[in-house]
């Protein structure tokens, strides 16, 4: 049975034309091991296949418009390294049309490119090899039109197409984002409750991903932030080896996988389990700034409008603070908020963490739509050595990160599980 991804695929593609999707590789970790496979998001959307080194090929308007090259059945390797579907299991268990050897691939290409009026492959997206073997097949037959062999005429990137289909998400989709969602703000919760002095950050790194693990998720969905103190204003912070101290802010982000799709939370909290007074302050600015613009979220509104609003905040609130000087809207002219607010207020979010589609369109910022999930995460993060600041805010790094939902009517936070507000915080660390 063909996945409705793929049939919609094959109805958007030009008529007449032929896509080559490539799976994910294995990659070397060091010497002879690899490190743990994870599917092609584009590849795994079509087909479902998760399995590494196979090829898809989508022919609509043939009699077999769905074709999968795939490791074969090896009972050798599969005592080594588990089992494999083969050929028959691609075509019983996947719903390829036809099935064959992946070694047999480019002695079939002159047959499968022949007569398509495009081309959709994706050049230079790290499949190198593959990518000579298509030039130089097209090539070839081009020298071939005495026989009547005719080479696409075009090569398209399918993402064009495929990842128009991903920013939008099905209801079967957004449950297993909701579900992805939740595992992830268990796992927060348990942070939360587990923090103390004395810890290292690495040790609430393994607990988030044990939570992760024990409720189906495959893995985190990116690599975990988790900065204590001073490293909490470093935005990709991941070394998370340095000692949990007293009076100390944490800042975690992390997201689990679950089915293919990614959640992404980052939550912020003190160490000792009470905010100390120039931590409120910073972080109930940056709540109420993330609150204020979650609000915005309906159809017709765009990010950029959302990151703007997230500036003006901000701003007002720093020079409030004595972290900046100045009428407000010439230090946002200025771009003088990014002394401390580095980065974008949000981004799409579904198979990968920062996911597949447009952000404009004909030159514009696109307007969301029902049926996208991005995040919101303002942050404020003052290095220890920021000049002429009040000392009670030096070191100080917050973000707040939730997975919302665009609705016909507005939005749904699908993190909300995750306590954010001061009281909350507070109350479950305490218990």
């Amino acid at each position: 049975m063909t996945r409705p991804q793929l049939a919609e695929f094959m109805r958007r593609m030009e008529p007449g034309s032929v896509a080559i999707i490539p799976a994910a590789r294995e990659v070397t970790r060091s010497h002879d091991t690899e490190y743990r496979f994870r599917q092609d998001s584009d590849f795994y959307y079509l087909t479902g296949f998760r399995e590494p080194d196979a090829l898809a090929v989508v022919a609509p308007g043939r009699e077999k418009p769905f074709t999968l090259f795939v490791r074969p059945r090896d009972r050798e390797k599969e005592i080594w390294n588990g089992r494999r579907a083969g050929v028959e299991g691609a075509k019983e268990a996947y719903g390829a049309d036809e099935a064959f050897p992946v070694e047999e691939f480019e002695a079939k290409l002159t047959e499968l490119l022949d007569g398509a009026r495009h081309l959709y492959y994706r050049l230079g997206n790290g499949h190198a090899e593959l990518d000579q073997t298509l030039i130089r097949q097209l090539a070839r037959m081009r020298t071939m039109g005495r026989k009547g062999v005719r080479p696409p005429q075009a090569v398209i990137d399918p993402g064009v197409l495929i990842h128009e289909m991903r920013l939008i998400k099905s209801a079967d989709e957004i449950k297993l984002m909701r579900r992805s969602a939740d595992i992830a703000a268990e796992a927060h919760r348990e942070a939360m409750a587990s923090a103390r002095p004395g810890m290292r950050e690495y040790e609430l790194d393994a607990l988030i991903e044990y939570v992760f693990r024990r409720n189906g998720s495959a893995a985190p969905a990116y690599n975990s932030i988790v900065g204590s103190g001073a490293n909490a204003t470093i935005l990709h912070y991941v070394d998370n080896d340095a000692e949990l101290k007293d009076g100390d802010l944490l800042l975690i982000d992390a997201g689990a996988e679950y089915e293919g799709f990614a959640s992404d939370i980052t939550r912020t909290f003190p160490v000792s389990g009470r905010f100390t007074d120039a931590q409120r302050d910073i972080y109930q600015l940056v709540l109420d700034c993330q609150e204020e613009c979650i609000r915005m979220i309906r159809p017709g509104v765009t990010l950029d409008e959302m990151h703007q609003r997230s500036v003006e905040i901000l701003t007002e609130g720093m020079v409030r603070l004595g972290l900046l000087k100045g009428e407000v809207p010439k230090l946002v002219e200025e771009e003088q908020y990014k002394k401390f607010y580095m980065h974008r207020l949000g981004h799409y979010l579904g198979m990968d963490v920062h996911d597949a589609g447009a952000y404009h369109l004909d030159g514009q910022p696109r307007p969301v739509e029902p049926g996208i999930v991005m995040t919101v995460e303002p942050g404020l993060y003052i290095a220890e050595d920021a000049e002429a600041i009040p000392d009670q805010y030096r070191g100080i790094g917050v973000r707040i990160e939730d997975d919302v939902l665009v609705t016909a009517e507005g939005f749904e936070v699908l993190t909300d599980k995750a306590p954010k507000q001061v009281e909350e915080i507070e109350a479950l660390m305490a218990r």
